[in-house]
């Protein structure tokens, strides 16, 4: 069975309505004698929260951020991805289980695009997918339970998960996955969450970019030379 999109699938399925006003509130109570529901009602000036909220996640106060929790439904991404992923704290996860859910025929898996791109070793990662599809479909067939045929199944293979987290986690995801030095297909996937969600609040773009953007310099060992290294940063600094 040949693989035709090796492209992550993500929806944003559920955030909450009064994203800016809830975190406005946050922000606001904190400097303030008044009520928190008082501040939730009477706000509606839009640039007059952000600016407040970007002067405080700008002084570092993430806890007013950590009120919005967001979800997503994700497929089309390999077991390699996932397991990247699940890494992340302050996260849920909800994954299709290999354990009691059965393939049949020919499982879905991801095509790494250095493989993709050639046909030589694409056609031979293709067959090599199908022989332990076979393989697999044999321990089946004798009685194997999938929790134990599992095993034989790739990190190529494909999955599908729900997950939630707060906005301060998605901005820590998003700086350092979408860092060029991540991996191409969580760096996808990530990039494919942002996109979901600054869709419709797209005061966040500022804040879901990779961490050198934020930082104005690159803290990575090695650095793709988009921006200049923090040693680089030090040096001119005389530090």
């Amino acid at each position: 069975m040949e693989q035709r999109n090796n492209k992550p699938v993500v929806h944003l399925i559920s955030k909450p309505d009064n994203m800016l006003k809830t975190i406005y509130t946050a922000c606001r109570t904190c400097y303030s004698a008044d009520y928190p529901i008082n501040i939730y009602e009477s706000v509606d000036d839009e640039e007059k929260m952000l600016k407040l909220i970007k002067r405080v996640i700008g002084s570092g106060h993430y806890s007013t951020i950590e009120h919005i929790q967001v979800s997503f439904a994700i497929s089309n991404v390999s077991r390699a991805c996932t397991h990247q992923l699940v890494r992340h704290r302050h996260m849920s996860f909800s994954q299709k289980s290999q354990r009691y859910v059965k393939e049949k025929g020919q499982f879905d898996y991801i095509i790494p695009p250095t493989i993709d791109k050639n046909p030589e070793l694409r056609e031979k990662f293709i067959n090599f997918m199908a022989q332990v599809s076979d393989q697999y479909q044999e321990f089946v067939d004798a009685g194997i339970p999938a929790e134990d045929a599992r095993f034989v199944l790739p990190n190529a293979a494909a999955s599908s998960l729900v997950t939630s987290l707060n906005l301060r986690e998605l901005i820590h995801l998003a700086n350092l996955r979408l860092c060029t030095r991540a991996q191409y297909e969580i760096r996808m996937m990530v990039k494919a969450m942002c996109d979901a969600l600054t869709a419709e609040e797209p005061w966040l773009k500022d804040y879901l970019v990779p961490k050198c953007e934020r930082l104005g310099f690159c803290d990575e060992d090695k650095s793709c030379g988009r921006k200049i290294t923090q040693a680089e940063l030090f040096a001119k600094a005389g530090i």
